[in-house]
């Protein structure tokens, strides 16, 4: 398959479809359903659900019993098998069949002119306005084996699974309407029995409230089956005798909306969205306790698997998915403040309680006039006013070196200011050339040789001062590192910004500490003097500024050595997150970052800095990447000091969401990435 096919990278399309229904016209009804499943093969759509009883209409009551409606609805079945003979798409229908001694509510399931198996509804309401067990028996109890619809026979129960043995990780389960609204639904059985993908056939039919309802329950299942639930309502066309209908369709995946369609069309609407089966298998393996809930069954029970074979198209079929480019900070404005607000009182809240746990009053800390430093000491100056506290006993140090910018020094100096914290500035830079003289290192003879040597001098000075100062002052060290620093290894072990006392940073990505400033400075967290010079900080270039540079020339730029922290950040949150491969990283990064005008950016992220890359690019950088994440960094992990876990997207703390050897490698990361991936 190509590298841009979705179903190369454990991806499933998946529709909900709502055609105009024609009441007790079944032919009418099947032809409709044809029409709009040639729609989803065009679009290499896997599985697509239908409403309720769509093929015989759902509100025409005593109809529903009538030998006349029910041999047309079993034509209209057989009429939709052999429509499908030549489609990709496994489609699932309502509808009224006859079986033994009853009649059901069923859906049917249908692909390559097979009638696979026929599901019928277990729970139905007999309350407020409906009425189903005067039409329909229960699944449950109903007779076993195959069930005849006219010339077609199918296994018939409420035991049906459906797994495509071409597909990884398909398996497709199936709840009507009301089984879903009860407390313990059937789809959880089929979840726990293999099921990732549920649909649901409603009829459902609407007033005020009701879409939020299905909306919930839908979001619901599928965050606690783990599962994918695509979700279609009855829609116009229905009979309007006595209700109404807006034909709501949904898709969710692990408690995540991918897509909804509009409601109250006046016709045909098809909702697509691309579902990660590796996503959920690889949620399901990690989350222990879901296999557990299937052991802990008092009984557990038995599901028939009925096998058909997709044949996917292998080229590339688009990407019907919202995917984020920072998937640390969500464009939507509403999730982004309510993210802020979180990480924000998540960082001060840590911070209060080490303060109060070991009766500490003072607390050192750098400040560079950078992003994390920054960040750092405003969540210092919060957490010491909630505990009254005064500001001047926060001890902030600038410690220029050979590399620092006077732009950065004054930033330094003005945030200190306007915080009202002790501010100081200690010149390493003395103590630095000592140190390299004592090592016989070429620059302590005034030799321009910028090695780690000279770099790695220059921070530890800083936190072997912070430490010192810290005990003649009987306080402790803040760190300042970030999530992202971790991840790549780019800090200073030991006597080095890898330590300190308790890091405040070390569970925040770079790329959400950027939007935490501009939302710090927006929320009128601080005096306006220093919203102002946090609005200025958050837009310099990112450097460590060690290595001098000549007047005119740009500063040391951190991202040209390791990567845009923006793909690092990608690459660190499916790693860590979710363990996915390389070549899957790949494949997402493009569809996110490939094409600057797709998609939206996070609110106040600026126009100027908004980039993007090819996978020659994106290819490049995360190899950087595994390079560093699994091969060179988790020496430095495995030491980390204190601080506390705030995005879901995991930590790095050895005691938490990462524990990994320090002796291990890259290599079967790297030797994915270069099969699996194109050079362009």
């Amino acid at each position: 398959m190509s590298f841009r096919s979705i179903y190369r990278h454990g991806f499933a399309r998946i529709a909900s479809c709502v055609t105009r229904s024609h009441v007790a016209d079944p032919g009418a009804n099947a032809k409709a359903v044809i029409d709009a499943a040639r729609r989803c093969h065009e679009r290499a759509v896997a599985v697509a659900v239908f409403p309720e009883l769509g093929l015989s209409g759902y509100a025409i009551e005593d109809l529903l019993l009538q030998d006349t409606l029910l041999d047309a609805v079993e034509k209209a079945i057989e009429a939709v098998v052999a429509a499908s003979a030549d489609l990709m798409t496994l489609l699932v229908v309502g509808a009224p069949l006859r079986h033994g001694a009853r009649i059901y509510n069923t859906a049917c399931v249908i692909h390559r002119g097979r009638l696979l198996g026929i599901i019928p509804k277990i729970y139905l309401p007999t309350y407020r306005e409906f009425y189903e067990a005067r039409h329909f028996a229960s699944g449950r109890g109903a007779p076993e084996g195959d069930a005849q619809v006219g010339a077609l026979t199918a296994p018939f129960g409420t035991d049906l699974l459906f797994a495509a043995g071409d597909v990884a990780g398909l398996v497709l389960g199936v709840e009507i309407c009301e089984d879903m609204w009860i407390p313990s639904p059937p789809g959880a059985d089929a979840a726990l029995a293999g099921a990732t993908v549920l649909v649901n056939l409603s009829g459902s039919p609407i007033t005020i409230g009701r879409a939020r309802s299905r909306s919930l329950l839908c979001q619901s299942h599928a965050m606690r089956y783990l599962a994918a639930y695509a979700y279609a309502a009855g829609g116009a066309g229905e009979s309007t005798t006595d209700l109404a209908w807006d034909g709501q369709t949904t898709i969710y995946e692990a408690g995540v909306l991918l897509a909804e369609g509009d409601r109250f069309a006046p016709g045909e609407v098809i909702t697509v969205a691309d579902v990660d089966l590796d996503l959920l298998r690889l949620e399901r393996a990690s989350m222990g306790t879901f296999d557990d809930n299937r052991r802990a069954q008092p009984g557990e029970r038995a599901y028939r698997h009925i096998q058909f074979r997709l044949d996917p198209p292998p080229g590339d079929v688009g990407f019907e998915r919202p995917i984020e480019r920072f998937p640390f900070v969500p464009a939507d404005p509403a999730r982004l403040a309510e993210d802020c607000y979180e990480a924000y009182e998540i960082q001060v809240a840590g911070l209060e309680q080490r303060l109060q746990a070991t009766g500490t009053k003072r607390v050192t800390i750098g400040v560079s006039g950078g992003l994390d430093s920054t960040h750092a000491l405003i969540v210092t100056a919060k957490a010491f006013d909630r505990l009254g506290l005064p500001r001047t006993d926060i001890l902030a140090y600038t410690m220029p070196g050979f590399g620092t910018g006077a732009e950065s020094k004054g930033y330094a100096h003005r945030l200190m200011a306007a915080l009202g914290v002790s501010a100081h500035e200690l010149d390493i830079r003395p103590s630095a050339e000592l140190m390299l003289q004592g090592l016989d290192h070429p620059a302590g003879r005034g030799e321009p040789v910028y090695d780690t040597t000279y770099e790695n001098v220059q921070a530890g000075l800083r936190t072997d001062y912070l430490f010192r100062l810290a005990n003649r002052h009987g306080g402790i060290v803040i760190g300042t590192g970030d999530l992202s620093e971790l991840a790549l290894g780019w800090c200073t072990y030991g006597v080095g910004d890898q330590m300190s006392h308790y890091n405040v940073n070390a569970g925040v990505p770079k790329t959400l500490i950027q939007h935490l400033i501009r939302w710090e400075a927006a929320s009128g967290q601080f005096e306006e003097e220093v919203d102002e010079t946090l609005r200025a900080i958050v837009s310099a270039e990112i450097s460590p500024e060690l290595i001098p540079v000549a007047a005119g020339m740009p500063p040391q730029s951190t991202e040209a050595a390791i990567g845009p922290y923006e793909l690092q950040d990608f690459n660190l949150f499916y790693t860590l997150r979710y363990g996915m491969r390389p070549s899957k990283i790949a494949f997402l990064a493009e569809r996110a970052w490939g094409d600057v005008t797709a998609g939206a950016w996070p609110p106040g992220f600026p126009a100027e800095r908004r980039r993007e890359y090819d996978l020659a690019g994106i290819r490049r950088w995360l190899e950087v990447f595994l390079r560093r994440f699994f091969g060179f960094a988790q020496f430095k992990r495995s030491a980390l000091p204190n601080g506390p876990k705030v995005a879901a997207g995991g930590s790095l703390s050895p005691r938490g969401d990462w524990r990994a050897p320090s002796d291990g490698n890259a290599e079967i990361w790297l030797a994915e990435l270069d099969r699996n991936v194109p050079r362009e």
